[in-house]
């Protein structure tokens, strides 16, 4: 590889490392925008529905960048071990990115084990939940990776942004418990 090759490949590397700018997600007690989408479970198509949802207990919203990138995938894979957990507490968990359905029917079955759907974020829903991925400024198309907890209620009782995934099963999972405590 000559010179300018390595300069190249460098200066590719530093780009895909930059922080993300820092997120303004949607507010504790902030109203949860409605929506449906549609998205996949165990690799088969299905239509969800926020405020349908919520009729059965507090919903969990992960917001994710792109299936089968490894933050990504680990977030996934840490979800799917958890669902027991989350299923005790009453909670509905739904990942959310700006992926094709086709990806989303492989990353249901493949990454999130079958045990939890994921589902298309329009841009729209992006934009609501104040999610979006900006990279030096501009926007990516993508969501970051956020997660929050909606109460029966339609309101925000978590909002947790970060783009390192190892947190976000934790808290969104506290959160539902102590939900579930206050009952």
């Amino acid at each position: 590889m000559t010179l300018f090759g390595h300069a190249r490949m460098i200066a590719g590397l530093a780009l895909v490392s930059l922080p993300a700018a820092a997120s303004a997600e949607l507010a504790v007690g902030a109203k949860a925008p409605a929506f449906s989408t549609t998205g996949a479970h165990s690799g088969q198509v299905f239509a969800f529905n926020l405020r349908q949802a919520l009729k059965d207990g507090p919903v969990v919203l992960y917001f994710y960048p792109k299936a089968f990138t490894q933050g990504c995938t680990l977030e996934a894979n840490a979800f799917a071990e958890a669902m027991a957990d989350f299923d005790a507490a009453g909670a509905t968990v739904i990942g959310l990115s700006a992926d094709d359905l086709p990806t989303l029917k492989r990353f249901s079955l493949e990454e999130c084990r079958g045990k939890f759907p994921v589902a298309t974020a329009s841009k729209a829903v992006i934009e609501a939940y104040d999610v979006r991925l900006r990279r030096e400024g501009q926007d990516t198309g993508l969501s970051n990776c956020t997660s929050y907890v909606i109460g029966t209620d339609g309101r925000v009782k978590l909002a947790y942004s970060d783009l390192d995934w190892r947190q976000h099963v934790k808290l969104t999972l506290a959160k539902v418990r102590e939900l579930q405590r206050r009952k």
